[in-house]
């Protein structure tokens, strides 16, 4: 439950509709789910998005109408068995876009963390922030975050009931008994709008609604179509960190997770909720608190429920600076920077992806940061297929000896460049063998240049040879195709021009 008001908060949401998210999460997605251990909810992936497209919109009612449209694309998705669509990302962008997202949470908290309350109103200094910190917030953000870092210790994590207690509703906790403290020491008093604000839930009518009239509106559907993108991407990829993790390991099937995951936001967006997926975080500690069945999934989602309807003066006495702790956290696990000194190590064609991605993602925004990350992997692809499957070492070449160009499994449009520039620096007088022993597909664009290549040899004394089973035609069709033309246009005597 912390989770899910600490999620809202970063989104720039209701309250509220991170806890409909849960319940959502809980009882439909994990009816609807063939995932035995996953557990949906409101993710801090979406956060981003969330808060942007709320501004851009120019309010959270047409952004619930995106979240609908958005559970309806992920529903066509299952149907068009696009369950496959994770795996066409690479690791080092997925990996960016994550940390990318911890690095924007961990910004957009930090005027809770430090009880700002006029920096909504406009800029803050660096000379006026002391003036506008809340003492008190501080020290609710500190204590919290000593205490989630405690209670990640090993000595926690294995004793037999600290370990089963979570560290974040400590952290809230402890925030509701500091705040209670303060209040009574003037120098430290938290003004009331730094508190958990929920709305009276003695009412349906209190909850947010979707404005169904933004159907018609183009940013809407584009919200909405990105929504589903990034939600149905994380979904699948904690869905097979999930099934990792499964002590029977039982398989998901993606595309009836996409129809729950689908159904879920549909069903969220209309009572005023999230948008939901499938998270690691929860999915992780369902299973390591000994989760076997959907059935664990499902009571989650009722006891927030429960607890929301019992216990909603109690929520509204915690502080935002305890949920800035736990986003804090949150945004830590993300970034993971343990991953950026593995992936400098591997390489800067391993590590500018994730790199740029990561700061696209956190100054930017998330598509734009991903579409950043999977441009430098695309250029970096390009640049491999020029660089070298056709590379000839003019200093090592002994002359009388042939020069043996292997041509790869599939030769394609990609590898024009490259076999063009080792052909144009082939030494006058060489012996040259085409070596296609390995070659199934020859793009007829590089049979082309070899044909060019074979026909200018003689010229240069260059002797030109095939080995294998695949050898272009002496003539590409549109080589063929240029000398009807010129033939034909010698034909056409000068008094019909």
């Amino acid at each position: 439950m912390p989770l899910c008001l600490g999620i809202a908060l970063a989104s720039g949401a209701p309250l509220i509709s991170g806890i409909i998210a849960g319940v959502v999460g809980g009882l439909v997605v994990g009816l609807l789910s063939g995932s035995p251990l996953g557990v949906s909810g409101p993710a801090a992936g979406l956060t981003a998005i969330i808060l942007v497209a709320t501004q851009e919109l120019g309010g959270f009612n047409l952004l619930l109408t995106a979240v609908i449209l958005a559970g309806a694309i992920q529903v066509l998705l299952g149907f068009l068995r696009a369950g496959v669509i994770a795996y066409y990302f690479p690791n080092t962008v997925i990996h960016g876009m994550l940390a990318g997202i911890g690095v924007l949470i961990i910004l957009t908290q930090l005027p809770h963390a430090l009880g700002l309350r006029a920096a909504i109103d406009g800029p803050v200094t660096a000379t006026a922030l002391p003036g506008l910190m809340t003492p008190g917030a501080v020290l609710i953000t500190l204590l919290s975050l000593a205490m989630l870092v405690l209670w990640e210790r090993p000595f926690i994590k294995q004793h037999k009931w600290l370990g089963a207690i979570p560290g974040s509703m400590l952290a809230v906790v402890m925030g509701i008994g500091l705040a209670a403290l303060f209040n009574r020491i003037p120098a430290l008093a938290i003004h009331p709008s730094l508190f958990v604000e929920l709305p009276d839930l003695g009412s349906l009518g209190a909850l947010p609604r979707p404005a169904l009239e933004g159907v018609w509106n183009p940013i809407v559907w584009r919200t909405a179509l990105v929504i589903a993108i990034v939600a149905s991407l994380e979904t699948l990829l904690c869905v097979e960190a999930t099934d990792k993790l499964d002590p029977q390991r039982r398989l998901t099937p993606a595309n009836r997770e996409l129809h729950a995951q689908g159904i879920g936001n549909m069903v969220s967006g209309f009572l005023g909720g999230l948008p939901v997926t499938q998270v690691i975080v929860r999915s992780s500690a369902n299973i390591q608190s000994g989760g076997q069945s959907k059935l664990s999934t499902m009571l989650h989602g009722a006891f927030i429920l429960a607890a929301v309807l019992a216990f909603a003066d109690l929520l509204r006495m915690v502080p935002l600076a305890s949920l800035a702790a736990i986003l804090f956290m949150v945004g830590w696990k993300l970034i993971k920077p343990a991953q950026f000194v593995a992936l400098w190590k591997q390489g800067a064609m391993r590590f500018a992806p994730f790199a740029i991605t990561v700061v696209g993602v956190a100054f930017m925004d998330l598509l734009t940061g991903v579409g950043l990350g999977m441009a430098v992997a695309v250029v970096h692809i390009l640049w491999k297929n020029y660089q070298v499957p056709f590379h000839f070492d003019r200093a090592s070449h002994r002359t009388g000896e042939p020069i043996r160009i292997v041509l790869s499994e599939d030769v394609t449009f990609l590898n024009k460049a490259s076999i063009k520039r080792t052909l144009t620096k082939l030494p006058d007088g060489a012996r040259v063998v085409f070596d296609t022993s390995r070659t199934v597909a020859l793009d007829p664009d590089v049979e082309e240049i070899i044909a060019e290549f074979r026909r200018e040899a003689p010229k240069r004394g260059i002797e030109v040879e095939w080995s294998g089973t695949v050898a272009p035609r002496p003539q590409h069709t549109r080589i063929l195709f240029r000398q009807v033309i010129l033939t034909a246009a010698r034909s056409i005597s000068p008094a019909t021009h």
